[in-house]
């Protein structure tokens, strides 16, 4: 049997292509308040954005054990895998690498190689989807790692938020750079390029999006595409009219960003996560 594909739920692909290649996800945890929600599993997506504002408490987001990461390397084994790879939100934004490499030290049953993407939602996703084509089509994992190290730097993913309230209360913003951002409507820009988030700040909706809308153009030709949003499907059509404006021809993945990312970001936000053409 081929190498087969371990992620998490953070990847964001949609549910065919996970079904298609027989890519195995392991869920992150949601906690509001004393109670646990395995993402993906436990609460859809609508249901998390729409009671997202009035939660009681503020929702934190939690990684697997490594014996989550270890049922599932040797519940592969024992369906015939001749080798995983484990292929997982950047480090720089979570510590389930850390637990993936815990669980493939652990692991005896056959060889498993963690892969850190240095990405997040589908900028994640891509190199997944990537992996599961080649090891279906009999590619070693060295060839599979050759061809991903390559298109992560490839990778970008930079969206827009419509609000700052929601890293003040996740504690990623303090409150009073907030309140002055809420006070100047301040839209940042989150960058993911190779495991390094970074941000830009912009004044307005209007301009955020304009801005969003020169990134993308700057990317230039593109390999894969995708659409994301955290619970603003009104704003996918428009951003749909743009892309194929750009790049006609390309059809788009569309994701509502995983409730993980979305405790932090909030709803509203909008953007692309992109795959560069190769040179």
């Amino acid at each position: 049997m081929p190498v087969r594909i371990v992620t998490d739920s953070t990847c964001d692909l949609p549910s065919e292509i996970i079904s298609r290649y027989g890519i195995s996800v392991v869920p992150l945890y949601i906690n509001v308040g004393s109670r646990g929600y395995l993402d993906g599993v436990d609460m859809t997506r609508d249901e998390f954005y729409t009671k997202l504002p009035s939660f009681p408490v503020h929702p934190t987001t939690a990684v697997p054990s490594p014996q989550k990461f270890y049922a599932v390397y040797n519940a592969l084994s024992d369906e015939g895998a001749s080798e995983v790879l484990s292929i997982h939100i950047s480090e720089s934004l979570s510590g389930v690498v850390n637990v993936a490499h815990v669980a493939a030290q652990q692991t005896s049953s056959l060889p498993v190689t963690v892969l850190d993407a240095r990405q997040l939602s589908l900028g994640t996703g891509f190199a997944v989807e990537t992996a599961a084509k080649m090891a279906a089509a009999g590619h070693s994992v060295a060839e599979i790692l050759s061809k991903l190290q390559s298109q992560i730097l490839r990778t970008h993913v930079f969206a827009a938020l419509d609000t700052l309230e929601f890293l003040k209360r996740s504690g990623r913003m303090n409150s009073f750079m907030a309140g002055i951002g809420s006070l100047l409507q301040i839209k940042p820009i989150l960058i993911m390029e190779n495991g390094i988030p970074t941000n830009e700040r912009v004044r307005s909706l209007e301009r955020a999006r304009q801005h969003v809308y020169e990134m993308l153009r700057r990317v230039g030709p593109l390999e894969r595409l995708a659409i994301l949003h955290s619970h603003a499907p009104e704003r996918v059509a428009e951003l749909r009219a743009h892309v194929a404006e750009l790049f006609p021809g390309l059809d788009p993945l569309v994701a509502d960003i995983t409730p993980v990312i979305g405790a932090h970001i909030g709803p509203g936000a909008f953007g692309f996560a992109v795959v560069g053409a190769a040179e």
